[in-house]
């Protein structure tokens, strides 16, 4: 901001120049260039974010120029869940390329999708649980704060040390989604249920 008023230059949103994503990117797709050879860097940055605020003119201009994000969450930290990656921001926009079958396992994309669509399930039941009490909670919503609590804990929880397989993770998933009942699985087609459903 001090730069842009000492050059007069007009600011843009929260004081910085209106030119920042082209130099944000500029430096990014630098770091990733070879000279007189093929193939390119992956480069990931890091970023620390002013009071956790992913609209930040930097995290957000930065999630539009890479190719995904991974979000990291002070409160998954505190409950002691590694990696604490809080999965509704993150993303990635070539994960749809390198998954499903031939990669991975055929139901690695609507299993993901199912997973993703019942956790944002939980926080709306989990916002309800402040407001009204854990124990006044429907049935269905008793079960989707019993997925949340495994997705967290057995999901994306791994020790340091753990060497967990992409098969492995999705199995994880299957157990986990198997807590709520088959009708609430709305992404996931009935053939794929009878296939890998563990109730």
């Amino acid at each position: 901001r001090e730069i842009s008023s000492a050059k007069e230059e007009v600011p843009s949103r929260k004081g910085y120049p209106g030119y920042l994503y082209s130099d944000l990117a500029f430096l990014y797709e630098r770091a990733g260039m070879l000279k007189n050879g093929k193939g390119a860097i992956t480069f990931i940055p890091i970023l620390t974010m002013p009071n956790d605020d992913i609209t930040h003119p930097i995290p957000d201009l930065t999630g539009y120029i890479t190719e995904g994000q991974i979000v990291l969450s002070r409160d998954l930290a505190n409950k002691d869940i590694n990696p604490p990656i809080n999965v509704m921001p993150s993303l990635s926009r070539l994960m749809k390329d390198g998954i499903g079958e031939g990669f991975t396992r055929e139901d690695h994309t609507d299993l993901a999708n199912q997973m993703f669509s019942s956790f944002s399930k939980v926080l709306e039941v989990r916002s309800l649980a402040q407001i009204v009490g854990e124990s006044d909670l429907s049935e269905i919503d008793q079960l989707y704060m019993a997925y949340g609590k495994q997705f967290e804990l057995e999901f994306l929880n791994q020790g340091y040390s753990e060497r967990r397989t992409i098969i492995e993770s999705l199995d994880i998933g299957w157990k986990i989604l198997s807590i709520l009942p088959p009708e609430a699985l709305d992404r996931l087609d009935e053939a794929m249920i009878r296939k890998y459903y563990r109730r």
